[in-house]
């Protein structure tokens, strides 16, 4: 990154943190300030290291003072609560639990173009949402806070008291449950009596749309489908062929049994590529666990602005996410003008309108150069009208 263009991002940046942005929500402050751990990087230059940390705060007064004279790039706080977050060393701070976090990342789902992999992270969002209330008893509206991260993805950040103490093992069942880690279809589906409801009822519904997956591909090609599935002959596809229709009739009456003991079903749990894994992956929530594990983990501070985008870093209320569009509703930036030189072509969505980006010099609304530049796609070719 050119000086230029780390001078014209640590400028914005500023303004946004001494409140010189028109319409900019207020900065927040997390819960037991006192108690966090603070880390902190900044625009790169020769001289600056790559994160600051074991800084701590005990007023908002000071802590947006910090903001606004070291103007950070990337601002993180401890999801952790300590009695000395200040000391150097981990073992020092004394550690006295920590909010659960869960992250959703869309780098690790789908790769494509920005908005697609935004769009696509917000349906996992909806899925976990849904799995920690309907399984788990948790409240959405009471007992959650959404956040998106100003980059690819959202965290979920749950804060209750009970769950504060929980260690990295307690958190790791919870999070091999909703991303669908260490499923024993056999136990699952072999009580009969058993309820319709978590992963049973996902289960079911993955079998379901196997099954029917297998009868909507060209019959020339169903055994080849099959057979693909390790320990799958094609003798042994063509036998379960025949039997798809009752075994979809079976299930459509709750009775599992053929998962269990069907020869080819039995396969089809046991090869992680076969198209019964994958129905079964689209059930699970796509969660980060190191994230969720991690009981000393920092994470991006809600208001504050993310580096490698200039989006804010947005607290939403469960009821708010529906309708958030983050490249509107995140955009703390306007669309007067910049030149930037883009190091290649791209399209971008950004404030409700869609622009061509050429390789070489380009005039841009100043939050899509804000973005470009963040990213290391261009650098700052001056010219703000």
């Amino acid at each position: 990154m050119k000086p230029a263009t780390v001078e014209f991002l640590r400028n914005r940046f500023s303004d946004y943190y001494a409140g010189r942005i028109p319409k900019t929500a207020p900065l927040r402050v997390p819960e037991a300030l006192s108690q966090r751990e603070w880390g902190f990087m900044f625009f790169e230059t020769r001289s600056t290291p790559g994160m600051r940390r074991h800084l701590s705060f005990t007023t908002q007064d000071e802590l947006f003072s910090y903001f606004r004279s070291m103007t950070p790039a990337h601002v993180y706080y401890s999801t952790a609560y300590y009695e000395h977050p200040a000391a150097p060393v981990m073992d020092e701070k004394e550690w006295g639990g920590a909010d659960l976090i869960f992250d959703l990342d869309a780098d690790h789902i789908l790769r494509g173009p920005y908005d697609q992999m935004l769009s696509r992270v917000k349906e996992e969002l909806f899925k976990l949402i849904g799995m920690l209330s309907d399984d788990c008893g948790i409240d959405p509206e009471r007992e959650l806070s959404i956040v998106f991260s100003g980059g690819r993805g959202y965290h979920i950040h749950l804060s209750s008291i009970a769950l504060r103490s929980w260690k990295s093992a307690e958190r790791r069942e919870l999070v091999n449950y909703v991303c669908g880690t260490g499923l024993s279809p056999s136990l699952l589906l072999s009580h009969p009596d058993w309820p319709d409801r978590g992963w049973r009822l996902r289960l079911k519904k993955a079998v379901s749309e196997t099954l029917h997956a297998i009868g909507s591909v060209p019959p020339d090609e169903q055994v080849g489908l099959l057979s693909s599935v390790r320990g799958v002959s094609p003798q042994g596809a063509g036998s379960f062929l025949k039997r798809r229709a009752s075994l979809l009739r079976s299930i459509d009456s709750n009775d599992y049994s053929f998962c269990i003991h069907d020869r080819v079903m039995q396969a089809m749990f046991a090869d992680p590529e076969s198209i019964l894994i994958t129905k079964i992956q689209e059930q699970a929530a796509l969660a980060d666990e190191p994230v969720t594990t991690d009981i000393r983990r920092l994470i991006r501070h809600p208001s504050s602005l993310h580096g490698g985008s200039g989006f804010r870093v947005t607290p939403l209320d469960v009821r708010e996410v529906d309708d958030f569009d983050p490249l509107i509703d995140a955009v703390v930036f306007s669309e007067r003008t910049v030149r930037v030189e883009s190091s290649f072509a791209l399209e971008m969505p950004i404030l409700g309108n869609c622009y061509t980006v050429e390789k070489g010099m380009n005039t841009v609304p100043e939050a899509l150069a804000i973005f470009l530049c963040s990213r290391g796609i261009a650098e700052y070719g001056g010219g703000v009208s």
